[in-house]
C-alpha cells in the first residue's frame, strides 16, 4: 500500500505554505483568522476589528510592528457582524468577501478579463491582482494603491488617472472604531496648476497651494530630507504626487485622520512608537480663506490678518471683531491703463480657482499678459527652479494668501497707481518720465471716468441682454440672480458649439461639453428654437436650482443670455446619466457589469438624501416632477446628482399639493394620481423614486417591459415576485454573484413602499433614508400603481402620454399631455 510518512507529509504542507504565503490563488480562501504575509513579513492582510468595534473588516496592517496599525480597509462601507467571513479570488480575477449566506458584501473589479489569476501583497503594502507567472507589476488587474483609504504609502499615488477617469484620494474613517468613509477627503486637484485640497464635505478645509516646481507653495515643510523624496508627475495619461522612502526599513505614513487633521508618522523603533513627523495644517493661518477676499494671513502678527497693500476690510465692524469672513476691497479701482504691481514676497498664492497658465512665457511676458486683461489681478512664475520660468495669472479676488517665513515664492498683486511704493512695484510705463507723471496725476480722475463709463455700459449690455432673450416671451422680466457668462466665453469653451463637443439633447436643447480658459470643465444646456421646454421652463430651472446647494444635486454654474441665445452653464459630470450604466443602448450594448451592488446602493441612497434635501432641507420645498433615470447624472467616482430642474415646482408656507392642467413628466416615473387628475404632491417625486429603484437593482425600464409569463409592466413584475416571496428574482444577471442580500431584498421593499397606488400610504423622503440606512422592520406594502395587465396594443394605457420621439435611446423629455 502507497503511503507517504506523517513527518514527510508535515514537511512538505509547510513548505507549500512558506512557498506561497505572500499569495492567494482561486483555491485559497482567507477565513476569519487566517492571514497572508508579504515575503519580507512588511505586511499582514487578515480580518480585524477596529478600536472597540465587534464588526469584522478585511484589511492590511504592519506585520513587524506590534501596534497594530491598518494602512488599508477594503470593505469600510459593509462590515461584517461574526467570524463567519470568507475572503477569496474568483477565476475572472476579482477579490471577494463572503458572509455567512455566501453572499458577497465586498468585491474588487479587474480592469480586464483574466482566466489564470492571482493575489500577491507586496513589501510595499499594496495588494495586487495579476495574471499567473507574470513577474511585472507594471499594468495590474486591479490593485488596493488604487483605492487609498485613509493612510497613503509611500509609492502611492495621489491624484487622477486621465484615462479611465479614476482619482486616487484619500479619506478619513469616520471613527476610531468605525473606518466606513468620514467627512474629510484629500484630494489633488486634476487640472491647471494642481494642488492638494482636504475638503470637510463639499468645503476645503485646507489647501496646499499650487505647484511651483520645488513644492506647493503653501508646504515650506515639504523639503529633501533623510526620511523621504517626493515627486509631481503630470503628463497625458496621469497627474499625481508621491513620495519615496529613501530607507526601506523605514515605516512612513501620512493619515487623514476622523477630526480633519492631515499627519505624517514615522515609525521610531526604540520606542516603539509612532512618532508625529510633520503636520499639514500646522496653525490657524492653515485654515482655508481665514482672511477672506483680499486678505493675508500672518502668524508672526496679531492679529493674524490683515488686508493686502491698497485694500481695506470690507466691514471695519466685523473685521476689528475678529470676524475677517467679508475680506477687503480695494481702496482706489483699477483704471486698467494705468495700475502697475506690488510684489509680495515669500507668500503662498493664491487659490487657484479662477486663474490661467502658460509654461513657455517668461516673467515679463507673464506681466504683460497680465496687463492686456482688465480682469487680471495678479502673476507670478509657475515654476521658482532656475531663476523662475511660465506664467499663472489670477482673476477677480485673490482668496487665501498667507506669508510664510521659510518660503522663496513671489506672486505681483495689481493695484492702482496711487497705492503703489516704489520698492517692489513693476513699473508699467518706463519710455519716459513725463509719460508716468501724467499717469499719476490723472488715475484718480481716468477710474472715475472710467468707473462711470463702465456702469453705464454694464447697464445697456444687461438690457440688451434681457431683452434679447425675452423676444420670445417678453412678459417674463423676472431677475435671475445668477453669474453671466458672455456669449463669446461659451462658444470658446465648446469649440463654437461644434459636433465633437456635443453631449447629448434633451427636451430643452442640445447639451455641449466645455472647458474654460481656467480649466474648469462644464456642460452647456442649449435652448434650441425648437425646443419643446421655453423661456418659462428655463426661468423656472435657474430660480429653482440656484438657492439649492448640496452634493447629490448637480451644480448651475451660471447662465448665457445674449441676443437669441439662452443657455445654463452646469459643472460637467464625466460619467454621463444613470440609464446609460443599467439599460442596453441603442446598439444593444450593456454597460451594467460596470456597476456593482455597493455602487448601486449607494446611488440608491444619495438619489434618497438628495430627494430628502429638495423636500425638507432645502430653503425652497422643491418637487422635482421628471425623475428618472436619464436625469440621474454621475460624478468621476460614480456618486448620483439629481439633474433638470424645467418641470420642478416649489411650495411655500404649508402647500402639499397643487394641481395642473399640464400633466409633464415622462411616462413610466409619473404617479397615478398626477397622470390621471393632474395633481402632484411631494408623493409623486417619492413614487418616481421607487420606480428608479426597482430598475436600478433589475436592470430593467419599468416602460417597455416584457416578461413570458404574464403583461405586468415592472412595478407589477416586482409586486407579483414579492407577494410570492421571491423578489430576489428581480435582481439584475450583472450583479446576481455579487450582491449583500439583506440590501437588495430592502431596497425592493422600500421601493414598493414608495409606488404604491394611494399617494397616503408612501412614505415621505425623511422615512425612506430611515429606512434604507437601518435594519428594522418594514411594513407590508399595498398593491402600486399602474400595474394592471394590457394587450400587447396597449389600449389601456392612459390616452395623455405620449412621447416626444419614437427612439427609447435618445434622451428626449417625455411629457404626458
Amino acid at each position: 500500500m502507497d503511503y507517504i510518512p506523517t513527518f514527510l507529509l508535515t514537511l512538505l504542507l509547510i513548505g507549500e505554505a512558506a512557498e506561497g504565503i505572500d499569495t492567494m490563488n482561486t483555491t485559497h480562501s482567507i477565513r476569519d483568522g487566517d492571514t497572508i504575509v508579504s515575503a519580507e513579513g512588511t505586511y499582514v492582510l487578515g480580518f480585524f476589528s477596529p478600536g472597540k468595534s465587534k464588526n469584522r473588516y478585511v484589511g492590511i496592517w504592519y506585520g513587524t510592528i506590534p501596534v497594530i496599525t491598518v494602512v488599508w480597509v477594503a470593505n469600510r462601507e459593509t462590515p461584517l457582524n461574526d467570524s463567519s467571513g470568507v475572503f477569496r479570488l474568483t477565476n475572472e480575477g476579482s477579490l471577494v468577501l463572503l458572509d455567512h449566506d455566501r453572499s458577497w458584501i465586498w468585491s474588487s473589479n479587474p480592469s480586464r478579463p483574466t482566466t489564470n489569476p492571482a493575489a500577491q501583497l507586496l513589501d510595499s503594502g499594496n495588494l495586487v491582482v495579476k495574471e499567473k507567472g507574470d513577474g511585472s507589476l507594471e499594468n495590474p488587474l486591479w490593485q488596493s494603491f488604487e483605492h487609498p483609504t485613509d493612510t497613503l504609502l509611500p509609492e502611492m499615488k495621489l491624484g487622477r488617472n486621465k484615462i479611465t477617469g479614476m482619482d486616487w484620494n484619500m479619506t478619513s474613517w469616520k471613527s476610531p472604531d468605525d473606518p466606513s468613509r468620514g467627512n474629510f477627503t484629500c484630494i489633488l486637484v486634476p487640472h491647471g496648476c494642481s494642488e492638494v485640497l482636504l475638503m470637510d464635505n463639499s468645503k476645503v478645509r485646507h489647501r496646499s497651494g499650487p505647484w511651483n516646481g520645488v513644492r506647493y507653495s503653501g508646504t515650506p515643510y515639504l523639503r529633501q530630507n533623510p526620511l523621504y523624496t517626493y515627486e509631481f508627475v503630470s503628463n497625458e495619461k496621469e497627474i499625481f504626487f508621491r513620495e519615496h522612502l529613501v530607507n526601506k526599513s523605514t515605516h512612513w505614513r501620512i493619515v487623514i485622520t476622523h477630526d480633519g487633521e492631515n499627519h505624517n508618522f514615522v515609525w521610531i523603533e526604540s520606542t516603539q512608537s509612532w512618532l508625529l513627523y510633520e503636520i499639514g495644517n500646522t496653525d490657524n493661518c492653515g485654515r482655508y480663506a481665514l482672511c477672506g477676499a483680499n486678505g493675508i494671513c500672518s502668524i508672526h502678527n496679531s492679529p493674524i490678518c490683515d488686508c493686502l497693500k491698497g485694500f481695506v476690510p470690507n466691514n471695519s465692524r466685523d473685521w476689528n471683531k475678529m470676524d475677517w469672513s467679508k475680506g477687503c476691497v480695494r481702496k482706489t479701482p483699477l483704471n486698467c491703463s494705468g495700475d502697475g504691481f506690488q510684489k509680495l514676497s515669500k507668500a503662498k498664492l493664491p487659490e487657484i480657482k479662477s486663474s490661467w497658465i502658460n509654461s513657455s512665457m517668461n516673467l515679463e511676458e507673464c506681466k504683460n499678459k497680465c496687463l492686456r486683461n482688465c480682469s487680471c489681478t495678479a502673476y507670478s512664475n509657475l515654476d521658482i527652479r532656475n531663476g523662475g520660468s511660465g506664467c499663472l495669472l489670477w482673476f477677480g479676488d485673490l482668496i487665501d494668501i498667507r506669508i510664510l517665513s521659510e518660503n522663496d515664492q513671489d506672486v505681483y498683486i495689481r493695484m492702482a497707481a496711487s497705492d503703489l511704493d516704489n520698492g517692489d512695484f513693476l513699473k508699467v510705463h518706463t519710455k519716459s518720465k513725463v509719460k508716468r507723471r501724467i499717469i499719476v496725476s490723472t488715475a484718480l480722475s481716468t477710474a472715475i471716468l472710467f468707473l462711470v463709463l463702465a456702469l453705464v455700459l454694464y447697464v445697456w449690455k444687461r438690457k440688451q441682454q434681457k431683452n434679447g432673450a425675452l423676444q420670445r416671451n417678453p412678459h417674463k422680466k423676472d431677475n435671475l440672480d445668477l453669474p453671466l457668462f458672455d456669449l463669446g466665453t461659451v462658444a470658446r469653451a465648446t469649440n463654437n458649439f461644434s459636433v465633437e463637443n456635443k453631449l447629448g439633447e434633451g427636451g430643452f436643447g442640445p447639451v455641449y461639453k466645455g472647458t474654460l480658459r481656467d480649466g474648469r470643465e462644464i456642460a452647456v444646456k442649449r435652448l434650441s428654437n425648437n425646443s419643446r421646454q421655453g423661456v418659462d421652463e428655463f426661468k423656472n430651472e435657474v430660480k429653482c436650482i440656484v438657492k439649492l446647494q448640496h452634493q447629490n444635486l448637480v451644480k448651475l454654474l451660471g447662465c448665457c443670455i445674449e441676443g437669441d441665445e439662452t443657455m445654463l452653464i452646469y459643472e460637467f459630470l464625466p460619467n454621463k446619466s444613470l440609464n446609460f450604466f443599467i439599460f442596453d443602448n441603442c446598439a444593444g450594448e450593456t454597460k451594467d457589469r460596470l456597476l456593482d451592488w455597493p455602487t448601486r446602493y449607494n446611488i440608491i441612497n444619495g438619489i434618497a438624501r438628495g430627494l430628502l434635501y429638495l423636500h425638507q432641507d432645502s430653503r425652497l420645498r422643491v418637487i422635482h416632477r421628471d425623475l428618472k433615470a436619464s436625469n440621474i447624472l454621475l460624478d468621476y467616482e460614480l456618486k448620483p446628482k439629481i439633474s433638470d430642474f424645467g418641470l420642478a415646482r416649489s411650495f411655500v408656507g404649508n402647500e402639499i399639493e397643487a394641481n395642473t392642467n399640464k400633466v409633464a413628466g415622462t411616462y413610466g416615473y409619473i404617479s397615478p394620481e398626477y397622470a390621471n387628475h393632474g395633481v402632484y404632491s411631494l408623493k409623486s417625486d417619492v413614487f418616481s423614486f421607487g420606480v428608479l429603484v426597482i430598475e436600478i437593482v433589475s436592470g430593467n425600464r419599468n416602460r417597455g417591459f416584457c416578461h413570458p409569463d404574464h403583461s405586468l409592466n415592472l412595478l407589477g413584475h416586482a409586486w407579483r415576485l414579492f407577494q410570492e416571496g421571491r423578489p430576489i428574482e428581480l435582481v439584475s444577471e450583472s450583479i446576481i454573484e455579487a450582491f449583500n442580500r439583506s440590501q437588495v431584498l430592502r431596497s425592493i421593499h422600500v421601493a414598493l413602499l414608495c409606488v404604491q397606488e394611494n399617494r397616503e400610504d408612501r412614505p415621505n423622503m425623511s422615512y425612506v433614508v430611515l429606512m434604507l440606512g437601518n435594519e428594522d422592520a418594514l411594513p407590508r406594502p399595498k398593491h402600486p400603481g399602474f400595474f394592471i395587465e394590457r394587450d400587447a396594443t396597449e389600449e389601456s394605457l392612459p390616452k395623455q402620454s405620449k412621447p416626444l420621439s419614437e427612439n427609447e435611446c435618445s434622451i428626449s423629455l417625455l411629457d404626458a399631455r
